[in-house]
């Protein structure tokens, strides 16, 4: 467990450290950005790989009982997460690392609608939906770290974004929200307009690695994600 919960302070130092304190362009300037990227993707990467392969060996330590409607959770969460991931992967993003100059209110376009962060709250979403089945100290520290690398990353690039870019940023947040859906509901956005966008061949293709997802995950991740009984 040690070796889980030393992995999982690597990686969040790797993110919160030498990605958004005053370290990064320290790094940079003497490296260069490019050079700076690629090795701290490198650094991430290897720091994510150590933390799985922790993940794996760790005890079982129950924290809290399980029943068959928490598998559920996953189940129905995890899809919404994947169009965001795959819409956000794929459509202009000013919050996006490289494509900053993209940044204004008529930017707001597909899943950006929904939040300005789609990466960030697909993977957040994914971690926290597997919290739910899994009540052992190794899964919360796992999905938690993800959890939190995710969703505390999208206050990151805010503030930053707020900081560098001043009125322009203050116009591009107030046409959208990083919490998904808030805008839509406060009545700024809509979500037809936001599908409409997207495109079913990027929602297709996110429903297709779903279904990926759910038959190889009881051979490679070595438990069944659908419900007991």
């Amino acid at each position: 467990m040690e070796t889980l919960i030393l992995a999982a302070v690597v990686l969040l130092a790797t993110h919160f450290g030498a990605s958004s304190t005053p370290l990064r362009s320290v790094l940079a300037a003497r490296l260069g950005e490019r050079a700076f990227l690629a090795l701290y993707s490198l650094v991430a990467l290897a720091a994510i790989v150590w933390l799985v392969a922790a993940y794996r060996r760790a005890p079982f330590v129950a924290l809290w009982g399980t029943a068959p409607w928490q598998a559920w959770v996953p189940l129905l969460v995890v899809p919404l997460s994947l169009v965001l991931l795959v819409a956000g992967v794929s459509t202009p993003n000013p919050t996006a690392v490289g494509q900053q100059e993209r940044l204004s209110a008529s930017s707001v376009r597909g899943m950006l609608r929904v939040t300005r962060n789609p990466v960030m709250w697909g993977i957040g979403l994914w971690a926290l939906a597997h919290l739910v089945p899994n009540g052992d100290l190794a899964s919360v520290l796992f999905f938690g770290t993800f959890a939190v690398l995710a969703l505390g990353g999208t206050l990151l690039i805010e503030a930053k974004s707020a900081r560098r870019q001043g009125p322009a940023w203050e116009s591009f947040a107030a046409a959208t929200s990083n919490l998904p859906f808030a805008a839509v509901l406060s009545g700024r956005q809509s979500v037809g307009a936001a599908l409409r966008e997207t495109g079913w061949p990027r929602i297709l293709a996110a429903l297709v690695l779903y279904a990926l997802l759910l038959h190889f995950h009881a051979p490679v991740i070595g438990a069944s994600p659908l419900p007991a009984g």
